[in-house]
């Protein structure tokens, strides 16, 4: 059955076509609201709270969208959402001068660093950091996309990134001496 199909068959609430669904997407919606929200519980909670929206929803999505991509876009709003009232999560607007730039070629870095080391060091970086690093390198959104979603100006996000990047190549960096 092809996306067209499923999609169709979902609107008429079919439960075989939801579960395929489900079982396609589940692991991916879970990576992606645990990198945002930090918390193995939370996510489940999540990605069930996005399935049942989705499918309550879905008669608004047209036969031939992107569903992984529609369903990603409900679980990133409601972990932004989760983190936003939780921690009291606010970008604001700064506009400081970067002491350190960061240069776009990192060839002084070790080839030696694991994947799960990065993951650690952006977990460890604040919030603000960390979820528009997640968003913009992992979950591929855009400056732009990244912006709207949290309501704010690109600029800022630009900037959340170039600093959060940057904290994060010194965290590596330090694991290297």
């Amino acid at each position: 059955m092809n996306t067209k199909q499923l999609i169709q068959k979902c609107k008429s609430n079919n439960y075989e076509a939801q579960m395929q669904v489900y079982n396609s997407y589940k692991n991916m919606m879970y990576g992606t609201a645990v990198r945002i929200l930090k918390s193995r519980e939370e996510a489940e909670d999540i990605v069930q709270d996005c399935f049942i929206k989705a499918f309550e929803k879905i008669s608004q999505l047209k036969d031939d969208a992107n569903l992984g991509a529609w369903l990603k876009r409900i679980v990133v709003n409601k972990s932004l959402d989760v983190v936003k009232s939780k921690h009291k999560f606010i970008i604001t607007d700064e506009f400081e001068v970067l002491e350190h730039k960061i240069e776009e070629n990192n060839d002084d870095l070790s080839s030696g660093i694991s994947v799960n080391f990065v993951k650690q060091c952006i977990n460890n970086l604040k919030d603000k950091y960390r979820i528009v690093l997640s968003l913009y390198l992992i979950e591929e959104y855009n400056h732009r996309e990244i912006a709207e979603m949290l309501n704010t100006k690109e600029s800022t996000i630009r900037n959340q990134f170039r600093r959060g990047k940057q904290q994060l190549l010194e965290m590596i960096k330090k694991q290297e001496v």
